[in-house]
């Protein structure tokens, strides 16, 4: 854990050449036939993921969320429920921000113009950074594949070509496939919030897409790419926290929005 917030700040910004963004997850459409077997389908399909309590990764972003075009490198580290560090890096000088939640204290550091908001929720400033208001417990069950935090299957419906549907109680669904002998997530939605994963060869997630419909322009749409990921690492309370210079600038909600931290302008 030393390691991912210390040396590898060296990592440089994502350049992704502006070229074709992953081939979209084709999902199946209309009512399908019985799926008897959707439990065990999706207990199959969700066995690894449902065992994350943490994990620590290297996050390449790109897409575009609130007018403007995003294309960045985090590094994460992230626990259930309520702890996170995100830590945008930069080529050259400090990170561009440094989120740490604790599960009491929340802060946003803006190193570079000495700026700090403190007193929001994480999903509200994931909000104003990159579209999608996600806390932690969110974070850990989508980028591990679990579409929801602790899913619990209440229906299933099956499709041709070895798709299943599986209805999560609370409002949300899991599209699987059947990949080889094995059930697999391919996609999820939830309120407001489409997924979709792109699996290594092992079925780790290595790829995730993010999209909310907000009815236009300010439409958000963020492609994440997974490596050095480590599941269910010891994180230390330190690794949540930050430390704030006694002279930083506070800032609002309302003064975040709209400021390129982690892209430009449309």
């Amino acid at each position: 854990m030393r390691r991912l917030f210390g040396v590898i700040l060296l990592a440089t910004t994502a350049t992704h050449a502006g070229g074709c963004a992953p081939h979209r997850v084709s999902l199946p459409s209309g009512d399908g036939e019985a799926f008897p077997e959707y439990r065990e389908a999706f207990d199959e399909a969700t066995r690894a993921c449902r065992g994350v309590r943490s994990m620590t990764a290297e996050l390449a972003i790109s897409g575009r969320a609130a007018g403007q075009k995003l294309r960045g490198r985090v590094l994460a580290g992230i626990a259930t429920p309520d702890r996170v560090r995100l830590e945008a890096v930069a080529p050259f000088g400090p990170p561009v921000f440094i989120l740490a939640a604790n599960g009491t204290n929340t802060s946003l550091l803006l190193p570079r113009d000495n700026r700090v908001l403190t007193g929001e929720p994480v999903s509200a400033i994931l909000g104003a950074l990159v579209g999608l208001e996600l806390g932690p417990a969110d974070l850990v069950a989508i980028l591990s594949g679990c579409v929801e935090s602790s899913p619990e299957a209440s229906a299933g419906r099956s499709f041709p070509g070895g798709w299943g549907r599986i209805d999560i109680a609370g409002g949300s669904a899991a599209f699987l496939k059947r990949e080889g002998a094995r059930w697999t997530v391919r996609a999820g939605r939830r309120p407001g919030l489409a997924i979709e994963y792109g699996l290594a060869a092992g079925g780790a997630v290595s790829r995730v897409r993010l999209e909310v419909a907000g009815g236009g322009q300010a439409d958000t749409d963020v492609r994440v790419e997974l490596s050095q990921v480590d599941v269910n690492p010891r994180l230390g309370p330190e690794v949540f926290q930050v430390k704030v210079p006694p002279n930083a600038v506070p800032i609002t909600l309302a003064d975040l929005r709209g400021t390129p931290l982690v892209g430009e302008k449309r």
